[in-house]
């Protein structure tokens, strides 16, 4: 009989100090940067310069919750119904390649990592957690101006406006300003942008922007000064607002000072 087996015998680890977890959260990271960094950038820019395939790197961005698309949301929605009914992983991504006729495959590549990547409790001082955040609101506020475009309507400028609160925009001349809103009674915000420019305060009534709002069909698409929208109080912010928001255009050399925004 031989000798027993000694406690930690057997293979030796070829890298001890290798940390899983680390390195993926590592891509993790360096992938959100990317894909913020550049509102063009594609999955197969960011997998080129981090030496990964564009499937890897889908995952990645999921797992940072910074990634949609049809497919993804399709997939996702699919795949968590089947595991909340109490299923296993595997077994809810068998049940929903069935249900979407898709592969095993392909399925999994729409699904973020499981296991591995756990982003610190620190967001404040988090890169990732920082940056996934600003791409998480850049990307809701996008969705909120595509509806307002199409429907053009009150009530979706409306929630154009709240989503943008804290939002750098730049006014016809250049200077930076921003806004917020106050809650009154109900938990519900009140129809008064608050703007924050510099140290003086000033407040823009949302009937003025409504004013303005109404004023954009009779004046074409390039507006070339704050005033044609009328002879509104605070219309320069309202100008700035209407130009990121999609409603209206500018002259070029107005662009030139007033796309240095930053959100």
């Amino acid at each position: 009989m031989g000798n027993p087996r000694k406690p930690g015998g057997g293979r030796k680890v070829s890298k001890p100090d290798y940390d899983p977890q680390a390195a993926l959260q590592k891509q993790v990271k360096a992938a959100v940067s990317l894909y913020g960094a550049n509102a063009h950038s594609s999955l197969q820019m960011i997998a080129d310069q981090l030496s990964l395939n564009p499937i890897k790197v889908r995952k990645l961005l999921l797992t940072a919750g910074v990634y949609q698309s049809t497919t993804a949301d399709r997939v996702q929605r699919v795949f968590n119904a089947h595991k909340n009914s109490g299923l296993s992983h595997k077994e809810a991504i068998t049940e929903t390649t069935k249900e979407l006729n898709l592969s095993k495959a392909s399925v999994t590549s729409y699904l973020s990592y499981e296991k591995g990547v756990y982003f610190p409790t620190e967001t404040d001082h988090s890169n990732l957690s920082v940056g996934a955040e600003r791409i998480r609101r850049m990307r809701k506020r996008e969705k909120v101006l595509e509806e307002l475009r199409a429907e053009q309507r009150e009530e979706a400028l409306w929630v154009a406006v709240v989503k943008f609160q804290g939002y750098k925009f730049r006014t016809y001349s250049g200077p930076v300003f921003s806004y917020s809103l106050k809650k009154g009674r109900g938990d519900t915000y009140t129809k008064e942008l608050f703007i924050d420019r510099r140290e003086n305060s000033k407040s823009l009534a949302w009937s003025s922007v409504l004013l303005a709002f109404h004023n954009i069909p009779s004046i074409g698409s390039v507006v070339d000064r704050p005033k044609a929208l009328g002879d509104i109080r605070g219309v320069t912010y309202i100008y700035a607002m209407f130009y990121r928001f999609g409603l209206i255009d500018v002259p070029e050399k107005a662009k030139e000072k007033m796309d240095g925004g930053k959100g």
